[in-house]
């Protein structure tokens, strides 16, 4: 592992003196997505993106700018030359990859069930990790989801990756109520109207910290991989692969160093970047 370590660093190095550590770049977030991203009181980009993308030009010498981009037109604007990234909590999807190119992964999708305390559920591991993409590692993680779960009526929001899994893992052995947006899944979830629902971790987090949220708790495993994809991503055009190098050296560094993990806990309480 030092040797590793050693390589990574040397590595390092390498890439971060020359032609690139003159380089100046642009990143586009979407400034809408806490806790991945947001806008302060003066209109500056904040959130677990800027802090990551921030971290990743220190390590690769990359003197770097910040900018918001509505969501619907941030892809093409990337792809005309408006700025050179994207770090906005985008997932990595087949689809999005016929268009434009991807860093490794620097966060997973972390999905999870929520239920209403009153159930009165058995008890599961919290910190139990169910990777779809390991089919071997998870059939007990979803077999005790079904059997615990049999029975209830579910809610998620129609046409997402959550909707697809609990139609895919769950369909037989649980009712599916669809909705055409995340707060009034919610609203049922609190008045009993269904018993839990399925989302991504960071939907989930500011309703859990609200006065409603206090009626309902995680429950089960972090889902993540197969249809959820391999995780959270920096969009770039596909013709940058010196960047895209760069990024991914970087991001080796961060996770070496416990400093990407260290921003997932500082804005979800929580490790969303571990395997």
């Amino acid at each position: 592992m030092r040797t590793i370590g050693l390589a990574v660093s040397i590595y390092l190095g390498l890439v971060s003196i020359g032609p690139a550590q003159d380089r100046t770049i642009t990143i586009a977030t979407e400034g809408a997505f806490p806790p991945w991203n947001a806008v302060d009181t003066n209109g500056a980009p904040i959130g677990f993106d800027i802090d990551v993308g921030k971290a990743l030009c220190d390590v690769a010498k990359l003197r770097c700018t910040f900018v918001t981009q509505a969501w619907d037109g941030i892809i093409p604007a990337l792809s005309v030359g408006k700025f050179d990234a994207i770090m906005a909590g985008m997932s990595i999807t087949e689809k999005r990859k016929q268009v434009i190119g991807f860093s490794d992964p620097y966060a997973l999708t972390s999905n999870y069930f929520v239920v209403s305390k009153d159930l009165g559920l058995p008890p599961t591991d919290s910190d139990a990790k169910l990777d779809l993409s390991q089919a071997g590692t998870s059939n007990a993680l979803l077999r005790v989801l079904r059997e615990n779960l049999s029975g209830r009526t579910i809610g998620v929001q129609g046409s997402t990756n959550a909707e697809a899994f609990v139609r895919d893992y769950l369909g037989d052995d649980v009712t599916i109520r669809t909705y055409d947006k995340q707060d009034n899944l919610n609203l049922d979830l609190v008045s009993g109207r269904i018993d839990g629902g399925l989302a991504d971790y960071s939907v989930w987090k500011t309703f859990l910290e609200s006065a409603d949220g206090q009626k309902a708790a995680l429950y089960g495993p972090r889902i993540s991989g197969g249809l959820f994809g391999p995780g959270i991503g920096i969009g770039l055009r596909k013709d940058d692969k010196e960047l895209a190098t760069l990024f991914n050296a970087a991001l080796q560094e961060l996770r070496r160093t416990g400093q990407l993990k260290a921003l997932s806990e500082k804005w979800f309480d929580a490790d969303l970047v571990s395997n």
